[in-house]
This record gives structure tokens, C-alpha cells and sequence, in this order.
């Protein structure tokens, strides 16, 4: 039998105490999180009675000029709703812009002396304004963006069809965007209530 060693048992104790740093230290970041699903029956704001989904649906969408805003508008809708439609007595009104940039992201030599683009990229900017439809005041602005891409055949409409496939694919994805930055909009804001 030996008598312990004074210089490993330091270091064990050392190692422990660091192991139990180590935990606290990450108990505090995890408690620290505020990630909440978006589906949840839980309300977007403290004090709320009202769950995320119905939140939501609450917010109506002014009407847009152009098609592919239509398509962001429509999806829009149908997210914020579930599938219900607009509501009838709105809480929150949004305000939208919707700007479209159509680019020729490939050139290829073909027979000729020209260069000819075999592929494309639609990107959609949207602008937003959330407002309370009773008083009018902003809650919140933002800008979302999203590009997507799409070939360019030679035949006129099949090319003028892959940009309008494209332009609704951005169209969805735009209006997920969206979305997700509208509910934060709204838990940033019932955090400052």
C-alpha cells in the first residue's frame, strides 16, 4: 500500500473542478435560449392569449401591382392563414414591395459569331412594412431576398416559361422568408411591451 500522490490528486481535483465549470457554463448558455417552435400553440408575445398560428393569421397584406408580387402576396396568404384566406378583422396590416432583377448567369460560344446566355437568374426583393391596423403604428421593416435560377433554351417561349417557373419558385421561397421575419417581428416587438 502507498500513501496517495499529492501532484495527481491536485490534478484530478483540478480536472473536476473545470468538468463542473465546464457544465455550469453550459447550462447557463442552453438556458439562455429562446428558440420556440413556430407551430406551437404557445402566443409570439409574452401575455398573449392568442397561439403563434392565429398571430399570424391575423395579418392582412395590401394589395400588389405586379404578377410575381402577386405570387409572393398569394403565397403569403396562404402561410399566414394556413389556408383560410385573409382575415375578416385584421390586427396587423403589411405593406409590400416586390422588385424582380432577371440576369444571364451563363454564356456559351455557339455556331455563330454571337454569344448566346444558356442560363438565367431571377432574384425577387421584397420590402415589408408590419403595422397595427388600429393605430397605424410601424412595428417593424425589413428586406428579404432570394435568387433562383433556370435555364434558357433557345426556343423563345420555352425560355420566357423557365423564367416564369423560376420567378414562382422565388415567389414561394420569398414568402417563407417573409414569414419567418414577420414572426420575429412580432416576438422582438411584444418584447418591448
Amino acid at each position: 500500500m502507498s500513501l496517495p500522490d499529492p501532484v495527481k490528486s491536485e490534478a484530478a481535483r483540478l480536472r473536476g473542478r473545470l468538468a463542473v465549470c465546464g457544465m455550469v457554463g453550459a447550462l447557463a448558455l442552453v438556458s439562455a435560449c429562446t428558440v420556440r417552435p413556430l407551430y406551437s400553440n404557445q402566443p409570439l408575445t409574452p401575455g398573449s392569449t392568442v397561439s403563434a398560428s392565429a398571430e399570424l393569421a391575423s395579418i392582412s397584406i395590401k394589395p400588389v401591382s405586379t404578377r410575381y408580387a402577386q405570387q409572393v402576396r398569394n403565397n403569403l396568404i396562404f402561410g399566414f392563414g394556413q389556408g383560410s384566406g385573409e382575415p375578416a378583422s385584421p390586427v396587423y396590416s403589411l405593406d409590400l414591395g416586390v422588385t424582380e432583377l432577371v440576369e444571364s448567369a451563363a454564356i456559351v460560344q455557339v455556331q455563330t459569331d454571337e454569344d448566346e446566355p444558356t442560363a438565367g437568374t431571377v432574384t425577387l426583393t421584397a420590402n415589408y412594412t408590419l403595422r397595427d391596423a388600429a393605430t397605424g403604428t410601424v412595428i417593424a421593416t425589413g428586406k428579404r431576398s432570394i435568387p433562383s435560377s433556370f435555364d434558357k433554351p433557345r426556343q423563345e417561349f420555352a425560355a420566357y416559361r423557365a423564367q416564369i417557373d423560376a420567378e414562382n419558385r422565388a415567389a414561394r421561397e420569398l414568402a417563407d422568408l417573409l414569414r419567418l421575419a414577420v414572426a420575429q417581428d412580432l416576438i422582438k416587438h411584444g418584447k418591448k411591451v
